[in-house]
């Protein structure tokens, strides 16, 4: 399976984000990728009011996502907010294309190195997983990686690949955390795992106005084995990445850790 990770920097106008995604995705076409896979907060970036932008999954932002799959023929997974309960959103990933429709929502939220994504954001609950030309595709966001358990609830059913789109938060060791977790999180499970992030914005000439976080780069495609095979730096950029899924197989007879799981007693 050939994918493409776009690398951008979105602003807080979901318009303007739309048109770049298309742009994108034409790329990604181009390039004959079969999945092209976008940041978190793809439709409006983070330090932006959300609620006022957040829209329902049949509204026009998400409408205009699906349209960008049809012209192209590609699956597309973006990430978008939608409205949630007490004026607050979800952080949601919309999966779109070709045979396939769902959309995830964040299950952990950033209460970190003093952000608050509780404040605005309301937690997901469930599992989701994709399927695209007979491969099962997990679903996952930012945060999400510093918790194996759901990476793992990926492969048990039966992903061999994991989508983890991010806006991540910048700082003092930061980037070796990205690095390390990604790695770890491919390797614990046994999957691929294409991890997608919000370009550096000083290095799209955006200055940085907020804590928010508003993305490092660092894109990369981890092996099963938690190698990495392809990255990115921390400006904008594609990558294009051919999956040997089987590689999983392989590896999993090799390293069995899911077969190996034993649960501790109290």
């Amino acid at each position: 399976m050939r994918i493409a990770l776009s690398q951008i920097t979105t602003g807080p106008d979901p318009e303007h984000n739309l048109t770049l995604l298309r742009e994108e995705a034409r790329r990604a076409a181009d390039g004959d990728a079969r999945v092209v896979v976008f940041p978190e907060a793809a439709m409006a970036c983070f330090g932006t009011p959300l609620a006022p932008l957040a829209q329902p999954l049949d509204g026009p932002w998400a409408t205009g996502v699906r349209r960008i799959a049809e012209e192209t023929g590609l699956v597309v997974v973006a990430g978008m907010f939608t409205p949630a309960p007490a004026g607050k959103v979800a952080n949601t990933l919309l999966a779109t294309g070709p045979g396939v429709e769902a959309a995830y929502d964040k299950i952990h939220l950033f209460d970190a190195f003093g952000y608050a994504e509780s404040d605005s954001v309301e937690p997901g609950s469930q599992i989701v997983t994709i399927e695209v030309d007979g491969a099962r595709i997990g679903l996952a966001t930012c945060y999400d990686v510093r918790f194996p358990e759901l990476f793992r609830a990926h492969a048990d059913a039966g992903a061999r690949l994991s989508l983890l789109l991010a806006s991540w938060g910048a700082g003092p060791g930061k980037r070796e955390q990205w690095e390390l977790l990604t790695r770890a999180r491919a390797l614990d499970a046994t999957l691929w795992l294409a991890a997608v992030g919000q370009a550096d914005p000083a290095a799209s000439g955006i200055p940085v106005t907020s804590n928010a976080p508003t993305g490092i780069g660092r894109s990369a495609v981890v092996g099963p084995d938690g190698t990495v095979r392809q990255s990115l730096a921390d400006g904008p950029g594609m990558l294009l990445a051919d999956l040997d899924l089987d590689e999983v197989d392989s590896v999993r007879r090799t390293i069995p850790v899911l077969a190996n799981r034993r649960l501790p007693s109290a």
